[in-house]
């Protein structure tokens, strides 16, 4: 399976801005996060990328791009209809192409040469099939994601066969549903933000849209459900962790993660130790 098509989604409108929030890249140089996810696609090998967003948006986000603007193309959200509908407005773009989804409000940050997106892409390439990316996180994060339920795949670490999903669960449903061995004590396995899909996806939710009738928010999750009970379905542990910035101090965190996983790395250690050392000294002398 050949994937060449990307959907970034960001036209949450509480969360609209946070792609065009300028951060200091790995590299050194200052670059918004929506030219951060579109470097992290193009290194996977992606070829075109579709934004959603927001009407009116794609100005800001066209001069947020930078040197990648030319090789986006935008798409409205006219109604906020939810997740699921963001990503079936890239329908016609996709056409009928497996593609890589990745979320406008996240940051992904890899462990290892090849980056997040990379690892997931050529995954589901080699395999045939959606795959999502996880990361096993705490019960207390449970209320910010989608979390996935499954079975290990057998000499292969870090590979679910996926049979359950669960929007935003509850600790007690997730304890219920969503135990999967080998993970710690009170940890599931919640979306990383990024997941690599079939063309069934797209069929999916184009019924769950004409259901809704706008009467209600489509997921994602509630489609990536049955499509576990449709076709062959993989989560994958990336090596590496997202950040979502869109949470309290997210911002902050990226910009350390992204610090720290960089080319001047020595000089943000040794300043946080400084700026904790001076805190720990008027402490001291209060």
């Amino acid at each position: 399976m050949r994937i060449v098509k990307a959907v970034i989604t960001a036209a949450s409108r509480k969360q609209r801005s946070l792609p065009l929030q300028t951060l200091t890249d790995s590299d050194g140089t200052d670059k918004s996060l929506l030219a951060i996810l579109a470097e992290e696609t193009f290194r996977a090998g992606i070829e075109e990328v579709c934004v959603v967003v927001c009407p009116g948006d794609e100005d800001a986000y066209a001069s947020a791009a930078g040197a990648y603007a030319n090789r986006l193309t935008f798409v409205q959200q006219k109604e906020p209809l939810g997740y699921g509908h963001a990503v079936y407005c890239a329908q016609d773009f996709c056409e009928g192409q497996p593609f890589l989804h990745l979320v406008g409000d996240h940051l992904y940050v890899s462990g290892a040469e090849a980056g997040c997106a990379q690892q997931l892409v050529e995954l589901a390439g080699a395999q045939g099939c959606a795959v999502s990316a996880v990361q096993a996180s705490h019960e207390s994060l449970l209320p910010l994601y989608g979390c996935v339920g499954g079975r290990r795949v057998r000499n292969a670490p870090g590979l679910y066969e996926v049979d359950t999903i669960l929007e935003k669960p509850t600790p007690t449903d997730a304890e219920q549903w969503l135990v999967v061995s080998g993970l710690r004590a009170g940890h599931y396995l919640c979306f990383f933000g990024m997941h690599v899909l079939t063309p069934t996806v797209m069929g999916i939710l184009e019924r769950c849209v004409a259901e809704a009738r706008g009467e209600r928010s489509v997921t994602l999750s509630e489609a990536l459900a049955e499509l576990a009970h449709r076709e062959r379905y993989l989560a994958m542990e990336t090596v590496g962790r997202r950040y979502d910035v869109g949470v309290r101090y997210g911002l902050l965190t990226a910009q350390l993660a992204l610090a720290l996983n960089g080319l001047d790395r020595e000089v943000v250690l040794s300043r946080i130790l400084e700026l904790l050392a001076r805190r720990e000294l008027a402490r001291e002398t209060a």
